[in-house]
């Protein structure tokens, strides 16, 4: 038996909080359904989302949160960077487990040996071979500062 897409995950996590009257989790369920009907509807008409189209729409979510906790932390707005920690603590439910960092490094490691990269100029063929390797378990941000410290830049 296939494991269920997230979407199906997202609707029985959605009944639940319906019964328990978690309005909170509710609210950030139902704006990640949005996201992936909104991405679903941009694609020819049969056509399904694959689990790593799912999992980079709700990575985005998840950035564009982050982004905003940054904006209200600078605005002194305590109260919405609650708000928008629990949406990323919810939608974290549904991604595949993060990478460590001390995982990340040795990926990074590797990739650097591999690539045969030796400076700054090659950083992209080594983020290329890295993002294959964790894709979906690491940010890009992440990986891009990891890259720079290993090729010295």
């Amino acid at each position: 038996m296939t494991e269920p897409s997230i979407m199906d995950r997202i609707q029985t996590e959605m009944v639940a909080a319906m019964k328990s009257k978690d309005v909170d989790t509710l609210s950030t369920l139902r704006m990640l359904k949005t996201a992936l009907m909104e991405a679903k509807t941009k694609k020819p008409k049969d056509a399904v989302l694959s689990a790593d189209e799912e999992i980079e729409i709700l990575q985005r979510y998840v950035k564009k949160r982050r982004e905003g906790i940054e904006e209200y932390r600078k605005l002194g707005r305590e109260d919405v960077v609650a708000k928008e920690e629990q949406e990323i603590a919810v939608t974290a439910r549904f991604l595949p487990q993060a990478v460590s960092e001390a995982e990340l490094r040795a990926v990074v490691a590797e990739a650097v040996k591999q690539s045969g990269a030796t400076g700054p100029r090659e950083m992209g063929k080594v983020i290329g071979l890295v993002m294959a390797q964790v894709k979906g378990r690491a940010e890009g941000a992440q990986v891009s500062k990891l890259v720079k410290e290993a090729l010295g830049s």
